[in-house]
């Protein structure tokens, strides 16, 4: 069997420079020295046990090769978690180190994925019954961020995260590994227009409700009088929501702030943005008072 790589890349940003020999289909074996290498140029690598396992799980997701330890490819088997025809390569830690950026936590697994197909805003009109929540992203690019609030979108049922085509950033191991999973079930929506959406949605039937620390109003399911359909708007942080994003939105909110004397007065008045979308998201999933 030949040997793993032991070449370090970085993550899955790094694209194939080198065209590697493919063994037969769903055959187990040892990886060559090229193998921390993705297979092609679109491909990219995910890594860490919540993002591998809904990568394999989403029926979307074209896998197409998992990198995994000795110890951790029977009870994948066991848990049928191993699509069929799947090509494996074992690996032991220091191999399967050397295929993602260093201090990655891989827990033992990784795969060489294809980005998942674009999905269209006409796809999610608000739900028949129940709350329809949808995340807009405005100009938010860092990946943790971004996949932090992934993942809150997951917990809280929300039906897509929205974003820029441009200014977000790409399908990335590190933004899979932040999202812990969430990558692969919530869907993502790039558009080339955040204001354009925005008029979209609101034609579908949603109000737009932008969050920001001088809305006029207290973000509070029981006061904001609006329906079952509603688009949570943030912005980057720093420089928040655009002036023409917020004059899209049908409501600015803020999220309240203790007022308490303390070490803290004065030095925090805001929350990180991907902090400011899971409040947001609970406080909105709540059934209205």
């Amino acid at each position: 069997m030949a040997q793993c790589a032991y070449s370090p890349i970085m993550a899955q940003d790094k694209q194939s420079r080198n065209k590697r020999h493919r063994p037969a289909k769903g055959r187990t074996q040892r990886a060559g020295k090229h193998e921390a290498q993705t297979g092609s140029s679109s491909s990219l690598r995910l890594y860490g046990h919540h993002s591998v396992m809904a990568a394999l799980a989403n029926p979307a997701r074209r896998v197409t090769r998992l990198y995994i330890e000795h110890k951790a490819l029977d009870a994948l088997k066991q848990q049928g978690a191993v699509p069929a025809g799947l090509p494996i390569t074992l690996c032991d830690a220091t191999e399967i180190a050397a295929l993602v950026s260093p201090h990655a936590v891989t827990q033992g697994l990784v795969v060489d994925v294809e980005p998942l197909p674009q999905r269209r805003l006409d796809e999610f009109p608000p739900q028949p019954q129940g709350r329809s929540l949808i995340m807009v992203l405005d100009q938010v690019e860092d990946p943790q961020n971004v996949g932090a609030i992934l993942r809150s979108c997951a917990v809280f049922g929300a039906l897509c995260v929205i974003t820029q085509d441009r200014h977000a950033p790409p399908e990335t191991g590190a933004l899979a590994k932040a999202a812990s999973g969430a990558l692969d079930l919530v869907p993502w929506v790039r558009v080339t227009n955040i204001a354009t959406a925005l008029d979209q949605l609101a034609r579908m039937g949603y109000w737009r409700i932008g969050l920001a620390g001088d809305g006029e109003k207290v973000l509070d399911t029981s006061d904001l009088g609006l329906g079952d359909a509603l688009v949570v708007v943030l912005g980057a942080e720093g420089r928040g929501l655009r002036p023409l994003t917020r004059k899209h939105c049908d409501l600015m909110v803020r999220i309240p702030m203790a007022q308490v004397p303390g070490p803290t007065d004065g030095l925090i008045d805001s929350l990180n943005v991907s902090n400011a979308a899971a409040v947001a998201l609970y406080a909105l999933s709540l059934p209205q008072k």
